[in-house]
């Protein structure tokens, strides 16, 4: 990487000054710069970037890339592609459409693999204008679309709630001899859950869908779904489904032929639909379904967003039961939707969980313990107790909170009279002081 590690370079500081004057011009020795360097071709930077991506961290891909041109290494197509789906899966729109740029700078006219891609990343970050922007460009190089192309285009439209250019790519996939397969029926869902302002019949709409669903078929089964398949992508990430994030798990966390269902339940628990996500219960027992992890979590995020704390808690006890799976999931699940409102009842149900959730031995991760400090230090009254506990289970875990997440409890603490010298207090100072220190 010219000369310099990736740990070095997150540390940021004088990042833009080095790209300004090249890194590969320090005064080293030849024996230096190979004990520094970590990649010296294409191939080896292609593992580093596949490496990067499979760490999330997505925001070293301009550097790497940055680091082939200085150690003047050719990226090849295989490269590009690799470089767009890692800042696809990071949401990183601008560095996406950056690599496109850089491919055809190179005189590598982008393939319909990669306008997927880009178009799913558009998705991801609400940008249907660009996503439509790509379909005219596809159209200009003269690259056919395929049918995931369009289910791509469907979602992406569909995460801003176009449902009239929705409706117009299934009046073209319908046209094209194409039918609706399970990922259209939820991205038909997911825009009419997104359509502003929202339509008085959405749930009976959604409903409908999930009835018309039942005769999904299968889009196409194209070389772009086999090298889904060897990038190890699947079809829920490239659709953005609201699933994506969970389909790498295992233990029968998901089952994948209920996309519609998923879709449909995670629609009803946003719009704080209780009687709506209740008729679909009923709808799934009917099938001779049973709710997976996924549902479940619907089924209380719902509840506890409509106000029905008990209910939401009752689902969560029979879940936990001996002999059935347990998830971490479910424990995170439950303490977030109790602490809406900041009711004492729901933040006593947090704390609770909380307690349980450790004597199960389910332990915060950095991201769960973040998510769940910045939302419990937004308590403006009562003792503080369930931003104190989760602060204090990712001490003990050694997890360093997060800028915002710190911040959030600092200003929480400081609302009340607690002494100066305060443990948690003197802590989150110097916390603080790191974090801003590393931002500099």
């Amino acid at each position: 990487m010219g000369n310099h590690s990736l740990e070095q370079k997150e540390s940021g500081g004088n990042r833009s000054v080095l790209r300004a004057i090249g890194r590969r011009y320090f005064a080293v020795s030849a024996e230096e710069h190979a004990k520094r360097n970590y990649a010296y071709n294409d191939s080896e930077y292609n593992t580093v970037i596949n490496s990067v991506t499979t760490q999330r961290r997505h925001y070293l891909l301009r550097d790497v890339y940055d680091d082939m041109m200085l150690d003047g290494v050719k990226p090849q197509r295989e490269t590009f592609h690799s470089l767009v789906i890692g800042s696809m899966k990071g949401s990183r729109i601008q560095d996406a459409l950056y690599f496109r740029d850089e491919m055809k700078a190179m005189g590598l006219v982008p393939d319909v693999a990669v306008f997927n891609f880009l178009i799913t990343t558009c998705g991801k970050c609400q940008n249907a204008d660009q996503a439509a922007r790509l379909l005219e460009e596809m159209k200009n190089y003269e690259v056919k679309p395929t049918g995931q192309t369009f289910v791509c285009l469907l979602n992406a439209f569909a995460a801003s709630g176009r449902l009239d250019r929705v409706l117009a790519i299934v009046r073209d996939m319908t046209a094209a001899g194409l039918g609706l397969n399970r990922f259209c029926y939820a991205g038909l869902i997911a825009a009419h859950k997104n359509m502003k302002p929202l339509s008085s019949d959405v749930a009976s709409k959604i409903i409908e869908l999930v009835e018309q669903s039942k005769g999904w078929a299968s889009v196409d089964q194209s070389k772009a779904v086999a090298e889904n398949f060897m990038k190890n992508i699947f079809e829920e990430e490239l659709y953005n489904i609201p699933t994506a994030d969970y389909v790498r798990r295992r233990g029968g966390f998901l089952n994948r032929f209920l996309t519609v269902y998923h879709a449909a339940f995670h629609a009803f628990a946003d719009l704080r639909n209780v009687e709506a996500m209740e008729i679909l219960q009923d709808m799934l027992r009917k099938d001779g379904q049973f709710p997976d992890t996924f549902i479940v979590m619907q089924i209380m995020r719902c509840y506890l967003r409509g106000g029905k704390l008990d209910r939401a808690v009752e689902v969560f006890n029979e879940y936990i039961q001996p002999g059935k799976p347990a998830a971490v999931d479910l424990y995170l699940t439950l303490i977030e939707g109790a602490m809406i409102g900041y009711t004492p009842e729901g933040m006593q149900i947090a704390q609770d969980t909380l307690a349980k959730m450790n004597e199960r031995n389910f332990f915060l991760s950095a991201k769960s313990g973040n998510d769940l400090l910045l939302v419990a230090s937004g308590e403006k009254t009562g003792g503080f107790t369930t931003a104190n506990m989760i602060w204090d289970m990712m001490q003990a875990l050694k997890i360093t909170p997060s800028l915002p997440a710190a911040e959030a409890y600092y200003n929480g603490l400081k609302e009340r009279e607690i002494p100066e010298d305060d443990q948690r207090l003197v802590l989150v100072k110097e916390t603080l002081h790191n974090g801003r220190g590393r931002r500099v």
